[in-house]
């Protein structure tokens, strides 16, 4: 530590800091625009100039390292003229179009501009005007004129999101921010651009020209996609939600969020939006108020149940769902005589475990990693947030290693790949066991082969201290996924590496703290998508898109008597006889818990669209004329209490005790013969599959093509 002096207070910082980061830690303000505490430093734009004692000229405040007894003014009349002097610069050719701009009362340069611009202008010769650019359906570049060329979009590109897709061509006044050769910007994390924009050079496309930044109402919630649980501010003007950005949780998302927790609100104000119960009578769909449409369901459930018995009903519910939701549909299944009710739709393999599966570490000591294995992932495209972090780690010399099908773009370097098909991934992880084996002088769990790139990945994991090992999707969903989690284990016990699931969906680990599984004799999900029940309840789900049966599931449930899908949006409708309208996690409270075991409680940030109810109420009446005890609520809140061994705070993390250690099991060598289901980045769940700019990117547009490809 050395000690400099700041506007007449000492300072202490760590050696080799920067004066703008003993600034932050003295809570002074120095105005700036290209710096970004989580990018690297530029020192474009010179608004942060200070006065240094004994300097001849002003410093940069974010490129000028401390030195011991320094002397630094920033507010001395120096350090103020050089900051208007380059306010002046920067209003030469910015266009006066703040009225219109949709920065505008949220701009850095507009505020800074009142502090240290000039009230007229010297210069009376034409701005410049640069070209309008299209790069994809959600960043506008219409207004580039605005742009101040701090570099932040491309620094970010390069940093964080691992792609650079912007870069400034030209020397001079002829500079831009531009794509290469009219390329659009793809990388799944791009919506960051926006917010670190200090103007309206970037802005948001879906939300352009909707409303002004003083009309929106600022609520606070939790996506409800991905297992990162993804802290967001959900903005909402007359009761509809008009755009969505990150909340900054160091812990979480830092301050970033992916591009479907930003983009998939437009689902929400869709005319595919299911506002009130329906009945199908005859093959025709009629709406119906509640009260009929959940006494047809009670009445059909107490009829099936008094001809076939309580064991030919069954729920399938969905990840993506809250706590309370799960809870609630599980303990009606259970208070009906059913053990029938399983969350895990899309698995091949269905095992009874011990213990939550769960990420196995913290987050945020993901990018404090120096060794990675990650087995069965699209890591970039599943967890967008989690690659973000392991390429932080990558940027600090993290070896990164990788057993998957395909090779992958990653955006980030990977040190040892292992290319194999599915079906044979167990055998390639036992051929890594192996090579730790033999290199430890053990026995190896299981016959392995010690590969030439089986025994690089062994010798990375086997070197350095922070280790994981982080079974992806793919590998949960895979028909073997017991033996690779038994392969894991043991593997990482003798590397010292942690082992766990990057979990598929916002509220994976909550289902299993809610026994959203099948009781004793219950049948899993793949047997009820079999057709091996009378009544389905569908829970904010659809076995077409969401199953890994997925589109002879549909048939399978057409057979039943009765199905009865509660959804948000008009759905299943082909096999179903009753929708009933839920609402989504904007309209709703609740609580999800993310893959690494931390329970995040939020309320509803809007008033239910139509007839629409929260899930957990519907649940609760419905039991209420099912005659089923225990289900007296009066809000989501109670509900949560009765989930055994939650945390009160509104954001905990559940007790190591109660996640537990994942289950070892034996481990099978024959190959897979069911590949495992991928739901790729825009069709994970309803809401992102119905959000129109989403699926007018490029990566669902390559999913698209794939299928018809298979077609």
């Amino acid at each position: 530590m050395i000690e400099i002096e700041l506007d007449g207070k000492k300072v202490d910082i760590v050696e080799g800091s920067m004066i703008m980061h003993a600034a932050d830690k003295a809570g002074t303000y120095i105005p700036h625009f290209c710096y970004h505490k989580k990018l690297s430093i530029a020192a474009n734009c010179r608004m942060c100039l200070v006065d240094v004692e004994k300097m001849p000229k002003p410093m940069p405040a974010c490129a000028t390292p401390v030195t011991q007894g320094m002397i630094v003014r920033t507010k001395s009349d120096k350090a103020i003229k050089a900051q208007k002097s380059v306010m002046e610069f920067l209003l030469i050719n910015h266009p006066l179009d703040c009225p219109i701009c949709d920065q505008g009362g949220e701009c850095q340069l507009q505020d800074l501009a009142v502090g240290y611009g000039a009230s007229s202008s010297r210069y009376e010769e034409e701005k410049r005007v640069v070209a309008v650019k299209d790069v994809g359906p959600l960043i506008s570049m219409q207004e580039m004129t605005r742009c101040i060329h701090c570099t932040r979009c491309v620094r970010f590109g390069q940093e964080v999101a691992g792609v650079m897709e912007l870069g400034m061509s030209h020397r001079g006044e002829h500079a831009e921010i531009e794509t290469f050769v009219g390329h659009s910007v793809d990388s799944e994390l791009s919506g960051n651009m926006i917010d670190i924009c200090p103007v309206g050079a970037l802005t948001s496309k879906p939300f352009r020209y909707s409303a002004r930044t003083w009309e929106l109402s600022r609520r606070k919630s939790v996506s409800p996609h991905d297992s990162t649980g993804a802290n967001l501010i959900v903005q909402v003007k007359n009761n509809k939600v008009m755009r969505v950005v990150p909340f900054e949780n160091e812990s979480v998302n830092e301050c970033w969020i992916a591009d479907r927790d930003r983009f998939s609100y437009e689902a929400l104000n869709s005319d595919q939006r299911l506002t009130s119960p329906m009945l199908k009578q005859g093959g025709a769909w009629a709406s119906v108020d509640w009260q009929t449409a959940l006494e047809y369901v009670a009445n059909g459930l107490k009829q099936i149940k008094s001809e076939h018995g309580a064991a030919s009903i069954g729920a399938l519910v969905s990840p993506h769902s809250t706590l309370e939701e799960l809870s609630l549909a599980s303990a009606l299944m259970r208070g009906l005589g059913s053990q029938n009710v399983d969350y895990r739709l899309r698995n091949a393999e269905f095992t009874a475990s011990e213990g939550v599966r769960y990420l196995g570490t913290s987050i945020a000591s993901l990018s404090e990693l120096q060794r990675v294995l990650v087995v069965g992932s699209s890591l970039r495209k599943d967890h967008p947030l989690f690659a973000q972090r392991i390429r932080q780690a990558a940027r600090k010399g993290c070896a990164v290693n990788a057993i998957q099908s395909v090779a992958e773009d990653w955006a980030m370097p990977v040190a040892n790949s292992l290319l194999c098909d599915a079906s044979i991934w167990v055998q390639a992880l036992a051929d890594v066991a192996a090579a730790v084996a033999a290199d430890k002088g053990v026995s190896s769990p299981a016959a392995g082969h010690a590969s030439e790139s089986a025994c690089a990945i062994a010798k990375s994991l086997l070197a350095g201290e922070r280790k994981a090992i982080l079974l992806g999707n793919a590998a949960a969903h895979h028909a073997k996924a017991s033996s690779l989690l038994a392969l894991a284990n043991w593997i990482g016990e003798q590397t010292g590496a942690t082992v766990g699931y990057l979990t598929e969906a916002a509220n994976t680990v909550g289902a299993q703290l809610a026994n959203a599984v099948p009781g004793p004799g219950g049948l899993n999900a793949g047997q009820m998508l079999g057709g091996g029940l009378k009544a389905v309840l569908l829970l904010n789900n659809e076995p077409e898109f969401d199953s890994a049966l997925g589109v002879s599931a549909m048939s399978s449930l057409s057979q039943a008597q009765m199905v009865v899908t509660l959804s948000p949006f008009k759905s299943n409708m082909a096999f179903s006889d009753v929708l009933l309208p839920i609402a989504p996690f904007t309209e709703t409270s609740g609580t999800f818990v993310n893959a690494e075991g931390r329970a995040q409680s939020f309320h509803a940030v809007v008033k239910p669209l139509g007839e629409t109810r929260p899930a957990w109420k519907v649940l609760r009446v419905l039991a209420n004329l099912l005659d089923v005890p225990g289900f007296d609520f009066d809000s989501s809140d109670e509900v949560l209490k009765q989930v055994s061994g939650m945390p009160s705070a509104t954001e905990a993390n559940v007790s190591a005790e109660l996640l537990g250690n994942m289950t070892q099991a034996a481990v099978d060598l024959t190959p897979a013969t069911v590949a495992p289901v991928v739901a790729r980045i825009y069709a994970l769940d309803g809401t992102v599959r119905r959000a129109a700019s989403l699926q007018l990117t490029a990566d669902a547009k390559r999913i698209d093509v794939v299928q018809e490809a298979a077609a």
